[in-house]
């Protein structure tokens, strides 16, 4: 949990990114590897935590935690853009087999959803119990 001045948050999400056309780009532990480190810097020069990551053959798993600042639609299009450009630039020969023309990598949508400490059980009992 982060403290600053007098708030207080927990923000965590799993987000989701699925590689274009379900291609199988990410069975390349290079191509894996290189996401993932891309994703790392981005998400240090925003003050975005990963918290866990990993990879499976067409998608990515990302546990964030972020500040109440920053949105998660602002997060997923800094990820994307960021690690779509950086992985063009040092694979540009192998994903123009893949991809043709379009400078592209990850599909258009996303999935997300918040993930804080407690069960959504807990949470409800919680609310129930108010007042």
């Amino acid at each position: 949990m982060e403290i600053k001045n007098r708030h207080k948050y927990l923000l965590q999400y799993h987000i989701i990114f699925v590689c274009k056309y379900r291609k199988k780009l990410l069975m390349s532990k290079q191509i894996s590897d290189d996401i993932k480190q891309f994703s790392y810097e981005i998400c240090q020069k925003h003050k975005v935590i990963i918290r866990y990551m990993e990879t499976d053959k067409d998608h990515i798993h990302y546990m964030i935690a972020t500040e109440p600042t920053m949105s998660i639609s602002k997060i997923v299009n800094l990820m994307k853009s960021y690690t779509t450009y950086h992985i063009w630039k040092r694979y540009s020969d192998y994903l123009r087999k893949h991809f043709w023309k379009e400078h592209t990598f990850w599909t258009d949508g996303y999935f997300v959803c918040s993930a804080g400490n407690v069960s959504e059980e807990m949470l409800r009992k919680y609310i129930e119990n108010q007042g």
